[in-house]
């Protein structure tokens, strides 16, 4: 049995794949998969959709059961998060004071919503939609016959928007681009999901941005950029994501628009690899270093960082 210690930090979708990975590539080792959120590894894309929409239970979320982390002898740290990488002394420091030491190291991070800090932002009804507990809340604003504005065209906006439609409400999209999803399909796709949504009704305003949210306590309005002002009981934050890079930048670690790491997934420091949205890598398709939000990519990174710390 082998007697070192990998560390995974981050309990996202794809450090589920990493701790399965690890262990089918021989490595038997101890596990120690740390994690801030209360559960274990969940899958994201669901949340904006069937999970919002109570169509999907919570335990069907989960990568794997809990019962595999018990099986294949995975330490399952939850409601923990690494304060600090200590490289000189091979150790992880957790905001309970405990230090844990590691052969290797793999981050998976992930990132976090960009915040929209504009006057009125601390009013109730105003929401951002990244985890399980972002959806709790949300919901208890999702009621059949309010007002929700989207601010945020992209993917998980729109998810939102359709989601919301069905359930009730009337919903308008603003989106700052003159094109929803602009950053990820083309114009011809652009235009084809506007249409899709607005034949269901939900009304989509392109070139526009928020000003400030009005409200006495609560969310009342939006006031826009042209001035116009639109009436809204919640309203769902989605303007893009950024990368957790800081646990790593702190250490000493290479660190641009993500975590540098080679086409292993390994950083600056060789015992230490990094996989999924948090990182910067190289892409063998466009010739350039690129940061993916990516399900997809997040979950094939864990496979190569796996092999990788298994030789």
């Amino acid at each position: 049995m082998s007697q070192e210690t990998y560390i995974i930090i981050g309990a996202g979708q794809g450090a589920g794949q990493a701790c399965a990975s690890l262990r089918a590539k021989g490595f038997e080792g101890r596990i120690v998969l740390i994690g801030e959120e209360p559960y274990i590894p969940y899958q994201r894309p669901p949340l904006s959709k069937k999970f919002l929409a109570g169509e999907m239970e919570l335990e069907r979320l989960y990568v794997k059961p809990v019962k595999f982390y018990d099986d294949k002898n995975i330490d399952v740290m939850l409601n923990t998060r690494v304060t600090k990488i200590d490289r000189d002394a091979k150790e992880v420091e957790l905001n309970t004071g405990e230090r844990i030491g590691y052969d290797k190291a793999l981050i998976m991070t992930g990132t976090r919503v960009r915040e929209l800090n504009i006057p009125g932002s601390d009013l109730k009804g105003i929401h951002y939609l990244r985890s399980i507990e972002d959806v709790d809340a949300l919901r208890e604003d999702v009621k059949p016959g309010g007002k929700m504005v989207v601010i945020g065209g992209g993917f998980i906006g729109l998810e939102v928007a359709a989601v919301a439609n069905t359930l009730g409400l009337a919903v308008t999209v603003v989106e700052l681009a003159d094109r929803v999803m602009a950053r990820a399909v083309g114009e011809e796709v652009s235009q084809f999901f506007q249409d899709m949504h607005a034949e269901e009704g939900v009304t989509i305003k392109t070139g526009l941005g928020v000003e400030s949210y009005e409200g006495d306590g609560k969310l009342e309005a939006l006031i826009c950029s042209d001035g116009t002002t639109i009436e809204a009981d919640v309203a769902v934050v989605g303007v893009g994501i950024m990368p957790n890079q800081e646990l790593a930048s702190d250490a000493g670690l290479e660190v641009d628009n993500g975590i540098v790491v080679n086409e292993l997934c390994q950083t600056s420091d060789p015992d230490i690899y990094a996989a999924g949205d948090v990182t910067n890598h190289p892409n063998a398709i466009f010739g350039q270093r690129l940061r993916l939000e990516s399900v997809h990519n997040a979950t094939e990174q864990a496979k190569t960082a796996a092999m990788a710390m298994c030789g």
